[in-house]
Order: C-alpha cells, then sequence, then structure tokens
C-alpha cells in the first residue's frame, strides 16, 4: 500500500527548541519580593543577578535567576549575611566574567591600559611579588601563567609566596611536565576555551596590602619572539579592584574544581574594608617596578 508521498517538515517543526521565557526586571520583583532598586543595586555591587542585556539596554532574566534570588533571601533570612549568601547561590556557577582582565575594565574603566611586552611583565609581577612577602599580612594570592612551562621558571618563587599566604593559587593549561611542589601553590588548570589561557594575571588581596596585575595577550604573534609578546595590561593597588580581580580568581578556582577555593570565594564575597593606600607603600613598590624593569631592559 503506497503511503502517500511524505511531506518534509521546516527544521524548527521536526525539532523544536522551547526558548526560557525571559522576565522583566519588574517580573523578577514581583516574584521574589525585592524592588527593583534592590536588584540593579545588587548587580551594581555583587555582580548578581545577571541579566542578559537587549540592545536598548534593558535587563532580561530567567525563572533561574529568580530561583538564585530566593535562594538568597532564604538564607538571608536564616541569619547568613547577604554577600555570602549571593555567594553560596553563584559558587557553583560558571562565572558570569572568567575573565580578570575584562572585570577589571568593565567594573573600572578609569584604571589606564598600557601596552607592555612580555620582559616588562615580568618586572612588574616580581615587584608586585615581592612586596606581598616583604609587607602583606598572610595575603590571598593568585596567579594567571596561560601554560604550565612558562610557570616554572617562577616555582620557586611561588613556593616562597605560599609559605607566607594564607592561600595561593596558580592556572595555567598544563601542568604534566612542571614537578609538584608539596609546599607550593595550590594548582588549578584551565578549559580550552578558558579565557585565562591569554591573561597574565598576580592578584595580592590582604588586609593591610593589595596590588594587581592583570593582562591579556593580543593576537597574531605567533611569529614574535618569547620576551617581546605584547599584552594590554592593567595594574593597580585599589583595594576595591584587585578584590574584585580575586573574586573573579576564586571563581575560576571553583569552577575547576578547586575545592579549598569555595570557601575563600565566600570570604571574598564580604565588601572591602575603607581604607587609604598610604603614598609609602605606593613608592615602596613603584621602587621595586623601576629596579626590576631596569634590570631585565
Amino acid at each position: 500500500m503506497n503511503p502517500g508521498p511524505v511531506v518534509a517538515q521546516p527544521p524548527a517543526a521536526q525539532n523544536p527548541v522551547a526558548r526560557p521565557v525571559e522576565l522583566t526586571i519588574g517580573d523578577v520583583a514581583r516574584r521574589t519580593g525585592v524592588t527593583s532598586a534592590v536588584l540593579r543595586t545588587w548587580e551594581t555591587r555583587y555582580g548578581f543577578p545577571e541579566p542578559r542585556r537587549l540592545a536598548s539596554g534593558h535587563r532580561r532574566y530567567t525563572g533561574a535567576d529568580v530561583e538564585l534570588v530566593r535562594h538568597v533571601l532564604r538564607r538571608r533570612d536564616a541569619g547568613i549575611r547577604l554577600e555570602v549568601a549571593i555567594a553560596e547561590a553563584t559558587a557553583g556557577l560558571q562565572p558570569a566574567s572568567p575573565s580578570i582582565f575584562a572585570e577589571l575594565r568593565r567594573r573600572h574603566p578609569a584604571l589606564a591600559v598600557h601596552r607592555l611586552r612580555k620582559s616588562t611583565l615580568i618586572a612588574l609581577s616580581w615587584a608586585i611579588e615581592d612586596q606581598c612577602c616583604a609587607v602583606a599580612d598572610r595575603p590571598v594570592l593568585f596567579g594567571a601563567f596561560q601554560r604550565g612551562d612558562f610557570y616554572a621558571p617562577s616555582a620557586a618563587r611561588w613556593t616562597e609566596l605560599a609559605r607566607v599566604a594564607r592561600s595561593a593559587i596558580v592556572f595555567a593549561d598544563d601542568w604534566d611536565r612542571v614537578p609538584q611542589d608539596a609546599d607550593g601553590p595550590l594548582r588549578s588548570g584551565l578549559d580550552e576555551d578558558a579565557p585565562l589561557r591569554r591573561e597574565w594575571a598576580v592578584v595580592c588581596d590582604a588586609p593591610d596590602s593589595t596590588a594587581c596585575l592583570t593582562a591579556w595577550e593580543l593576537p597574531g604573534q605567533s611569529p614574535v619572539a618569547d620576551r617581546h609578546r605584547l599584552f594590554e595590561t592593567i595594574w593597580t593597588v585599589d583595594p576595591a579592584a584587585v578584590r574584585d580581580a580575586s573574586r573573579v580568581a576564586a571563581a575560576v578556582a571553583v569552577s575547576a574544581g578547586i575545592a579549598e577555593a569555595r570557601p575563600l570565594l565566600y570570604e571574598l564575597a564580604e565588601p572591602v574594608a575603607a581604607r587609604t593606600t598610604s603614598p609609602a607603600a605606593v613608592t615602596a613598590l613603584f621602587n621595586r617596578v623601576v629596579a626590576y624593569v631596569d634590570r631585565l631592559s
């Protein structure tokens, strides 16, 4: 029996994909009881909840965002500080901004960006590392090295840093050829598409001393000698900017499965204590930078 001609269905009819229902900020406010103004404040201060932005700039949320806000409210009602509740709610998620460089550009647009060679970045990194060892009281440290073999020449320095730090974590894409030091920092791998695979970073976050260097390698430099590779670079001692860098690094470590980073992420959700960086501290760091740049030039 001839069943007759088969009528082809358009792709959408063959395999329909349900698009998540998108909500306005007013919808989220009505469903959670948190006002639109408070939601905007949370987004500015904590990066939560993270909406999708339309071309017009309007925010759009999903039902999952509503559930996360409700979770934060339940934890807050149970006596948990708001910052910690938000960190708990987002710790298991892929970080919204898994790039230290991009996060500082987004949250601190006034920070100057410079194009520097790798040799100059080494000098800046050594200066920040030395200053942390000299003055910081049990800092939280992060280092991004792109590749394990780039980390290897700095392994001895970071072992010393780990001994004075409360926590030290380094990132690279391949650790197989770098011997593990039991006294060294925790090592976090990076996914193939991780932004940190193209970034350089040194972050020192302590109650009495802060400094951060982050740099993004410009593309198309395969024929360039290693020491002369160019990076767009930001460096700062602003405690708020350094804390933002620390939060991104901790979130990336949690996403990579570093269990020790999870309580650290909660701790870094705390707002930075108001303070000013003394001119003497800035001068000391600047003097170290000049000395190393002169030595490596």
